[in-house]
């Protein structure tokens, strides 16, 4: 039986009275979190940077960025259910949607949030049966995962400034999953960094992320003038910093990679 009343993981209710079947996705990874749930009929919107599932790319109306929505675009599909995520989405934007429309926030630091995000998606979009079987799965593979006890860690995701992962962020919390230090653990969110503080923590491993600064192999040279100690190494952003289905994949990845 369909539960009309549910809260996001900011507290705000929400009312549902029928199962969505209009529902557009704010958030990249909770969009392939939609589409790993069986709801490719219901979903009807996404943003630009939804690059998963492939398929949806071109079957989806495009609604925007996460920080720029295309309100005109989102009106003109009349959706029963929004989706969005309190950091990567905007205040202004979100509230402007609150007005017209069911939504509902995801707020994710840790783990738990993240199942607590899971199960609460399945639960608004009457698949909880499968919501359950992903939450599972990602239990059992952080089980499996490989702890790097005693390496600091420099986690950096823009260049110019300089801006890396600190504490209160769902990457730190992978970070140290995976029994990183993470050097930034200090510093609240994501600070901006000058080359001096990098070369004063002296980090025994930077990680490059794929995004959303597009960090490359020539990044690695200037970073390595600053810190000729550390090893330097590219790592998928998806798997640090994506909080939905994606987590599946992330602890076989943690894994592969040759930190020493």
């Amino acid at each position: 039986m369909h539960d009309p009343s549910h809260t996001d993981q900011r507290g705000k209710n929400i009312t549902l009275p029928f199962p969505p079947k209009r529902i557009i996705s704010l958030v990249p990874s909770q969009t392939e979190l939609l589409a790993d749930l069986g709801l490719d009929q219901q979903v009807i919107g996404i943003t630009k940077f939804c690059i998963h599932p492939p398929a949806w790319r071109k079957a989806k109306a495009v609604v925007g960025g996460t920080k720029h929505f295309d309100f005109e675009a989102i009106h003109n599909l009349r959706p029963d259910l929004i989706i969005g995520n309190k950091e990567e989405n905007y205040k202004e934007g979100i509230e402007a949607l609150e007005a017209r429309y069911p939504v509902w926030i995801s707020d994710i630091v840790t783990l738990q949030d993240a199942f607590g995000m899971i199960a609460g998606v399945g639960q608004m979009t009457d698949a909880s049966l499968a919501a359950g079987r992903i939450v599972d799965g990602i239990r059992e593979a952080f089980a499996q995962i490989k702890k790097h006890e005693g390496l600091s860690v420099l986690y950096l995701i823009w260049k110019k400034p300089w801006m890396a992962a600190g504490s209160g962020t769902f990457i730190h919390e992978m970070l140290t999953t995976i029994g990183l230090n993470n050097v930034a653990a200090h510093v609240p969110r994501y600070p901006e960094l000058s080359s001096q503080q990098i070369q004063e923590w002296k980090p025994d491993l930077i990680f490059l992320s794929s995004e959303p600064y597009p960090f490359q192999d020539k990044h690695k040279a200037e970073l390595q003038q600053l810190c000729p100690l550390s090893k330097i190494l590219l790592v998928d952003g998806e798997m640090f910093s994506w909080y939905g289905s994606r987590l599946l994949k992330a602890p076989a990845y943690f894994n592969s990679l040759r930190l020493t």
